[in-house]
């Protein structure tokens, strides 16, 4: 049900408020692009700077706009388990169709504390859920016996792993089988992920080129010798891309490229602020390269 490419939205703003009309439009964007998959109110989609009904609305906004074109794993994380539950049981109610959990950030809780965390929210909803394992920004990581534990319970189906540890997709595959769903939230290492198991993205890059991602995501599943030398020539396009992407604080960056492919304005929330010139230089080359502008 979710694999391929998903994009990790970004949150559109006008004057430091939520933007309905455009955030609308992006979800038709990708309808028609290709992309398989929406994930809103996450990281990329600014969650910690939402306000409760922001983080609300901007899922039922994805529900409803994609009326059931293309799934959506909403982002119902927090370091708070009872915030989590309630986010999750939202998403649920309004129709999503499954929800994206990020680890417990700042709090630092042990494995038990982790496995205990996501079984509570796991007990009081009946949605899919994905762990969100991305150590570079909650500074824990949670560990394959930990996941394999989980896994073990109703609702969790897979793992966006943001590890950057390529290693971890054959652990991962070893010990829960085919099955759980593996997706890489790190653009840059996806080739090599899905050869190894990985069966799709969340994306960032896919904000500002639905279509190659998705190209890439299909024909990199596939063991045939043409699909396979495609999906490396565009992950050679899509390199330089995936690189601007992170030259400052996601999601700067891409908010800025989707500026210039008149998406959305570039507007972030503090602490986050608008990209450097030098930066807007490489994000510039990069959309050039791949020939998007």
């Amino acid at each position: 049900m979710f694999k391929g490419s998903n994009v990790a939205l970004v949150t559109p703003f006008k004057n430091d408020k939520l933007d309905d009309e455009t955030y609308i439009k992006l979800i038709h964007f990708h309808i028609k692009n290709g992309t398989n998959g929406l994930v809103p109110a996450g990281t990329t989609g600014e969650s910690p700077t939402l306000s409760h009904h922001e983080h609300e609305r901007v899922i039922e906004l994805c529900v409803k706009e994609s009326n059931g074109k293309l799934p959506v794993f909403a982002g119902t994380g927090s370091n708070s388990t009872e915030e989590a539950i309630s986010l999750t049981r939202h998403a649920e109610k309004i129709g999503a169709n499954g929800a994206l959990i990020v680890t417990p950030y700042y709090n630092k809780p042990t494995q038990e504390g982790l496995y205990q965390h996501y079984k509570s929210i796991n007990d009081k909803c009946g949605i899919p859920i994905l762990i969100y394992n991305i150590p570079g920004r909650s500074v824990i990581d949670m560990t394959v016996d930990t996941m394999a534990r989980l896994y073990e319970l109703k609702n969790i189906i897979g793992v966006k792993d943001a590890t950057g540890d390529l290693n971890r997709v054959d652990q991962t595959l070893k010990k829960m089988g085919k099955d759980f769903i593996q997706l890489t939230g790190n653009d840059d290492n996806a080739l090599e992920f899905n050869k190894r198991g990985g069966v799709g993205a969340i994306s960032v890059t896919a904000n500002i080129a639905p279509k190659i991602c998705s190209e890439f995501q299909k024909n990199s599943v596939m063991n045939d010798e043409k699909s396979q030398l495609e999906a490396k020539k565009l992950d050679e396009i899509l390199q330089p891309l995936h690189h601007s992407m992170f030259v400052e604080s996601n999601p700067s960056p891409v908010k800025y490229a989707a500026k210039l492919l008149n998406l959305c304005d570039d507007d972030v929330r503090l602490p986050l602020v608008k990209v450097t010139d030098p930066t807007k230089e490489i994000v510039k080359k990069a959309l050039q390269s791949a020939k998007l502008i």
